[in-house]
């Protein structure tokens, strides 16, 4: 509910086009994605898609540059990517492909008990073989209620990076597609690149258009605000986690 998908389908547009993503990050040039979808109804998806090519500025060289696996337009059931035969069933889809985005690993990595790092090997080992192949690997999951990610951490020992998106602390419903990006591990990232920031998705007549800031323009933003509703130094500081 954080908006993952609107995040990463913006992610798979920018990279076929050799775009900007979230209006933070520029492709250096654009790569063929295979984005498979195991839950986002297609009318929905292509909504979705509609929305961010409206507010692209660059478009992908040809439509082979972005492929889409979605259940909605597949005769029979999803792959199960824990499975060796289901690896294999996609195997031709992927072949030409530089990028996979698996959104999500609950609908289509489904293997045992989430906990169990033992039935998370499967996957990895696809995972590690496709990088062998030189692609690159997105994959989608969801936070458990502490706000890690859910099931074995073992998922993460093969990954370069994790990204968590995460709730602003004076998050509104009412606001949409709006969280923190947050670079939780990041082989080769440092510096400015790996600073957290916002991201907000507006849509002006049928435009996605993403409006991104740094954390510390956030709060800066979110403390002006209480300040003119004339909340106390004590009541900002409780509101924000910021000592007074």
């Amino acid at each position: 509910g954080n908006g993952k998908t609107w995040f990463v389908l913006q992610m798979a547009y920018g990279i076929a086009s050799g775009g900007q993503i979230v209006n933070h990050w520029q492709a250096p040039k654009p790569r063929r994605v295979l984005y498979i979808d195991g839950e986002m109804p297609a009318r929905t998806m292509q909504g979705r898609i509609a929305s961010i090519v409206a507010g692209s500025e660059e478009e992908p060289p040809d439509p082979s540059y972005l492929s889409i696996l979605t259940p909605d337009l597949q005769d029979m059931a999803m792959p199960n990517l824990a499975h060796q035969e289901d690896q294999e069933a996609i195997a031709d889809l992927i072949r030409d492909t530089e990028v996979v985005i698996v959104d999500n690993l609950a609908c289509l990595a489904r293997h045992g008990r989430e906990n169990d790092s033992e039935s998370w090997l499967p996957v990895q080992t696809w995972l590690l073989g496709l990088r062998r192949q030189g692609k690159s690997v997105i994959t989608v999951h969801h936070a458990g209620k502490g706000g890690a990610q859910r099931g074995t951490s073992s998922r993460e020992d093969v990954l370069d990076t994790v990204i968590s998106l995460r709730r602003p602390k004076d998050y509104d419903p009412s606001e949409g597609a709006r969280f923190e990006v947050h670079l939780e591990k990041a082989r080769g990232v440092y510096g400015q690149e790996a600073a957290p920031f916002e991201a907000a998705l507006r849509m002006e007549n049928g435009v996605a258009i993403w409006v991104c800031r740094s954390l510390e323009d956030s709060v800066r933003a979110q403390i002006l605000a209480l300040k003119a509703e004339e909340y106390s130094i004590r009541d900002i500081a409780n509101e924000t986690g910021l000592s007074r």
